[in-house]
């Protein structure tokens, strides 16, 4: 279970102390752990998400190793026909040096043009891969033809602190923007479940401990 008292048992057990309500004390112990970066206590609860999400957008988050992850196998099921396709606002020019890189949008016509070309490889794609099945090609073979706009899905389940070092780094000016928008959406959970211990990750800028 995610919550704040999960942090406050998890630091109490070393003075063989364990509470069942919060109180204001409590609170102030989880700011300390988080200003001092005393992490561990932070380590014991559980966020399971369910992730539908873009391969490329897959494989940044599969980097974040503190965790478990189960993925959709394209060996054992067949791949579905969904792929990604920016809307035209996230058309977007990489302006800059590699390290520095700001984006900035594209012409109108640019950012169509790229969402029609998108459209185009992943129906040739995808109908390529539905014959190599047809003709008894194994999926785990076949599967090669999709790229990675491709979507997958997996369950990924974390402890508070991992999530906070996700959320640190992905929900930030220089992560892609694709990813962004899941970390976002992972934040918001955090801050539901364990309201005190966001704030004070907030009030430590935003590092993890």
């Amino acid at each position: 279970m995610a919550d704040d008292l999960s942090v406050v048992n998890g630091a109490r057990v070393s003075f063989a102390r364990r509470v069942d309500e919060m109180d204001e004390a409590d609170e102030g112990l989880i700011r300390f752990l988080m200003r001092e970066r005393h992490g561990t206590p932070f380590e014991h609860n559980a966020f399971r998400f369910h992730v539908r999400t873009p391969i490329f957008v897959a494989r940044e988050w599969f980097r974040h190793r503190i965790g478990s992850f189960n993925e959709f196998s394209m060996r054992y099921a067949r791949a579905t026909d969904d792929f990604y396709v920016p809307a035209p606002e996230d058309v977007r020019t990489q302006v800059g040096k590699p390290g520095s890189y700001s984006f900035e949008p594209v012409e109108p016509e640019v950012a169509e043009t790229t969402r029609e070309r998108l459209k185009e490889v992943y129906e040739v794609a995808y109908r390529t891969y539905e014959e190599l099945v047809e003709q008894g090609v194994a999926r785990e073979l076949a599967r090669a033809v999709l790229p990675v706009g491709a979507y997958t899905e997996f369950y990924w389940t974390v402890n508070a602190r991992a999530l906070m070092n996700f959320v640190s780094l992905r929900n930030s000016e220089t992560a892609q923007r694709e990813i962004r928008r899941y970390a976002e959406a992972c934040e918001l959970f955090l801050e539901q479940r364990m309201p005190v211990t966001y704030a004070a990750f907030v009030a430590n800028d935003r590092t993890a401990p």
